[in-house]
């Protein structure tokens, strides 16, 4: 199956790419500069040039404290793409799998957030994540939604990283606690989109389509999370200073953030038949790799 991935060159998009031979795949990956995902001639003529059989959008607009003041851009790529990319391809009849994430909900509670919990977001990013589920949903065509959360990768810049860099020069990193979720491996988001497409591709498969979660296990709060990114770093002679971990309230961000990222991945468990990953995996493969890039 030929894959048109648009976002390529981000941290899922790169992913696709690195995973898709393996997987019996051919990834066909666009980056911004190649393809604008907001660019309906653009991506129709990929489609049609590179004869897609499926269409997956790994492009969005992610810098979260930013969109509250940038509502404008985050709304067009976050919001008004997906709607567009439904639409086309409905139009080349053929799937699309569109990545979304845990702040379209309130983050409230205790318990794990399965698909049918009432979405609530909280910030622009997560207002204009929710508002292209809609879009695409409202198009028609074979669509699965693919909620995730807390990414990180062997590239790019993400809290895995950012965790690494700033081990190297402080003698503490203070880091949230009372915010909880599952880290989730880029690779695996990749692994896990394969593994949705052939049942989403075929019309009998009546339950491939709609929302789904997907996330790393076990849960973690993020002062948890960069106990085990320093742990993994130190196993490679990386500085390892303490984490201290704080509140909220002691680390104030122009967008609000979700305290319960945990999410019910029950559905997709028994759907596509593969159990959420263990993140530490995925961890222990992006961290030398990281501290190359330092």
């Amino acid at each position: 199956m030929r894959v048109l991935v648009l976002g390529g060159d981000g941290q899922v998009g790169r992913a696709l790419s690195a995973r898709a031979e393996n997987a019996g795949y051919q990834a066909i990956a666009f980056g911004r500069d190649a393809v604008d995902a907001t660019d309906e001639n653009a991506i129709r003529a990929a489609i049609e040039t590179t004869g897609a059989e499926a269409l997956v959008n790994a492009a969005a607009y992610t810098a979260v404290d930013k969109a509250e003041s940038d509502e404008a851009a985050a709304h067009k790529l976050n919001a008004e793409a997906p709607g567009l990319h439904a639409l086309l391809a409905a139009e080349a009849n053929i799937p699309y799998l569109h990545i979304s994430t845990d702040y379209v909900l309130a983050g409230n509670g205790t318990a794990p957030h399965k698909e049918s919990d009432p979405c609530a977001p909280q910030s622009v990013y997560g207002r204009t994540k929710r508002a292209g589920e809609i879009a695409a949903w409202q198009a028609g065509g074979r669509v699965a939604i693919l909620r995730t959360s807390w990414v990180f990768a062997p590239w790019g810049n993400n809290f895995v990283r950012t965790m690494l860099r700033l081990a190297a020069t402080k003698p503490e990193l203070r880091v949230v606690d009372d915010q909880r979720g599952g880290p989730t491996s880029a690779l695996d988001i990749a692994d896990a989109i394969y593994r949705m497409l052939p049942k989403l591709a075929d019309p009998k498969q009546k339950d491939a389509t709609g929302v789904f979660h997907f996330q790393g296990r076990p849960a973690v709060t993020w002062a948890a999370f960069a106990d085990a990114v320093l742990d993994e770093g130190a196993k490679h002679g990386h500085p390892r200073p303490p984490v201290v971990k704080i509140t909220t309230a002691e680390y104030p961000t122009p967008a609000a953030r979700p305290a319960n990222s945990v999410l019910d991945c029950a559905r997709y468990s028994r759907v596509f038949e593969m159990a959420p990953p263990d993140w530490r995996v995925g961890l222990a493969e992006a961290v030398p790799a990281l501290l190359k890039l330092l």
